[in-house]
């Protein structure tokens, strides 16, 4: 069984390449569902964070707002710091256990969507990286689109996290998304073909 960890920033079309390789037969685990499952009431992490950060992080319904948790640890790195130190070890026993899973089921390809493995140091779970690039400005509309994001909450969010370079340091595997759509898929089709199917 081979492994994908498939990484990428914020609006950088992880989910996009993510999508490809599940109609192209992967199996796929999204760190980012369940970090929301562990952030859920009653959740492995809830508690922890609203003990973390207080109350100012719940809705109405006294769940955890994800968004108003979002300004909270983007705009502090040591907030954002204690956010990981809850939720990584957490995602990453339930990635390990999804794994497992999909093994004895016999899958013979996985894909790992995580936007933090590199800065979680999870590249032992997976035998190759893949990284998801797009220029700022191209992130920056996706976004805005998207999210109805404003331009100075986006951009802190981008320079929050590693810059392409360093992304590319790391990486096996390089998609730079900045093209159209049915260019994406055909970047991923070629690597699946070069990478996967024949190895």
């Amino acid at each position: 069984m081979k492994i994908i960890g498939l990484t990428g920033g914020i609006g950088s079309g992880k989910s996009t390449v993510s999508q490809v390789l599940a109609h192209l037969g992967a199996k796929i685990i999204d760190s980012d569902k369940l970090g929301h499952e562990a952030l859920q009431a009653g959740g492995k992490a809830q508690h922890e964070v609203v003990d973390t950060f207080g109350k100012q992080v719940l809705n109405a319904e006294n769940a955890i707002d994800r968004r108003k948790l979002g300004e909270v640890v983007f705009s502090s790195p040591e907030a954002r710091k204690k956010l990981e130190a809850i939720l990584h070890p957490t995602i990453y026993k339930m990635v390990k256990a999804q794994i497992e899973n999909f093994r004895k089921e016999g899958a013979n390809v996985v894909v790992v969507e995580v936007p933090l493995l590199v800065e979680a140091g999870w590249q032992p779970l997976v035998d190759e990286v893949w990284t998801t690039i797009a220029p700022e400005a191209v992130v920056l509309r996706r976004l805005k689109e998207r999210t109805g994001m404003f331009t100075d909450e986006a951009k802190s969010r981008i320079r929050a996290q590693l810059s392409n370079e360093e992304r590319r340091r790391h990486a096996d595997v390089v998609i730079d998304t900045d093209c159209t759509l049915d260019e994406l898929k055909a970047k991923v089709e070629e690597l699946w073909r070069e990478r996967v199917a024949n190895s």
